[in-house]
Parts: structure tokens; C-alpha cells; sequence
């Protein structure tokens, strides 16, 4: 029997993010591996409903990357889901990934550094861009019928005067 590592990866926004599915992916090459997703359900990202639907989409995307991962909607608050999940016989490591500095509330709070210092675990922080909103295309609306003649020389028609 293979002994398989247990991570405890505690997300939000950057839970579907490439930076994290890249370093998860890593982990598991190295050594058999299992991920316990907690995806804290803060009111600003839109509460327990949208806590839950990102954990869904993140689950499915981290199962269709060959990963072997399970999850869970959390505590508002990072440092009480980490408290709630975290269990030293059950989990040999965290991962904490968040927003750059620039727009991650929980890099101001020291959240890393905190989860470290409150489960004297080893803590690998994942920074991850921010998801980029997707870009709708529209084609041109249809001219005016009246608008097809009206050229580059129509204008020296313009005071023309009729008999």
C-alpha cells in the first residue's frame, strides 16, 4: 500500500485559477496526493451560494485535471475555515491561494503567515491573477438603407440647387 500525502487548499476567487491548478498538478506528480478544498463563503464574493458554486466549478475542473480532490463551503471568515477543516492527523500540509497583493484582502490580513503560526504547518502560498472577465462580441448593427448611398462624395450634392 502507497502512503498518500493529505493538503488541506483553502480558496476562493482563485479556486478555478491556472496558478493553482499548476501547482496542485505539481504535487500530485510528485507523490500521490489528496486535496480537501475549503472555499470560505465570504458576504463581499456573494455569500454561502456563491461559496458553493465556485467550489462546484473548481471541483469539476481539478477531477477533470486527473486530480483526486473533495471540498467543502466553509466559515466566512479564512482563519476560522482553516481552524474548522485543519486536523494534524489528517492533513500534512496547506496551501493558501489568494489574489496579489494589489487586490487580496487576505494577503493585508497576513493570512498565510497566520494559518502558519495557528497550525505549525508548512504553508505554501499560491499567488493567482485575477479571473478576467469574459469579452462579448456583437456584430455591427445592419445600415440604413437610406445611409448605403451616402458615400465620401456625397457632400458635394449637399447645396446643390434644384430647378
Amino acid at each position: 500500500m502507497m502512503w498518500t500525502k493529505s493538503v488541506l487548499v483553502v480558496a476562493n476567487v482563485t479556486s478555478t485559477s491556472p496558478e493553482l491548478l499548476e501547482t496542485l498538478h505539481a504535487q500530485a506528480e510528485r507523490e500521490p496526493t489528496q486535496f480537501t478544498l475549503v472555499v470560505p463563503a465570504t458576504p463581499v464574493g456573494g455569500g454561502r451560494q456563491a461559496a458553493s458554486e465556485k467550489l462546484n466549478s473548481a471541483l469539476e475542473q481539478l477531477r477533470a485535471a486527473g486530480l483526486n480532490v473533495q471540498g467543502s463551503v466553509c466559515d466566512p471568515d479564512p482563519v476560522c475555515a482553516v481552524t474548522e477543516a485543519w486536523d494534524p492527523k489528517r492533513y500534512d500540509e496547506i496551501i493558501v491561494s489568494t489574489l496579489p497583493m494589489k487586490f487580496s484582502k487576505w494577503l493585508h490580513a497576513g493570512l498565510p503567515e497566520r494559518i502558519a503560526k495557528l497550525t505549525d504547518a508548512p504553508v505554501t502560498h499560491v499567488v493567482s491573477q485575477p479571473p478576467r472577465p469574459a469579452h462579448r462580441s456583437e456584430p455591427p448593427p445592419p445600415h440604413d438603407d437610406a445611409a448605403a448611398g451616402l458615400g465620401p462624395l456625397s457632400v458635394l450634392g449637399w447645396g446643390a440647387v434644384k430647378d
